[in-house]
């Protein structure tokens, strides 16, 4: 993960080696956040593009935090109801 940009209610951050599936469900954890303005990414080019993933919130940093823990928990508790079929 690459700092693009850094500023009190925006950050910009590059996923090297991620594509749409984790990217779309960050942004869409993010958007539950009430804290968040908006949340969006862009891969540039399909095959060889880095997607970036655009912040827009009170705390971006920590809402992205927030986003990626619940994400893992989310996932967590799929693989267990996948695990148990």
């Amino acid at each position: 993960m690459k700092i693009i940009k850094d500023e009190k209610k925006e950050l910009e951050i590059e996923i090297t080696g991620e594509s749409h599936s984790l990217c779309n469900a960050l942004r869409t954890v993010l958007m539950e956040d009430k804290n968040v303005e908006s949340a969006a990414y862009v891969i540039d080019h399909p095959i060889i593009g880095q997607p970036r993933l655009y912040i827009k919130a009170k705390n971006p940093r920590q809402s992205l935090k927030k986003a990626a823990k619940t994400l893992q928990k989310r996932c967590g508790e799929f693989k267990k109801l996948v695990e148990s079929a």
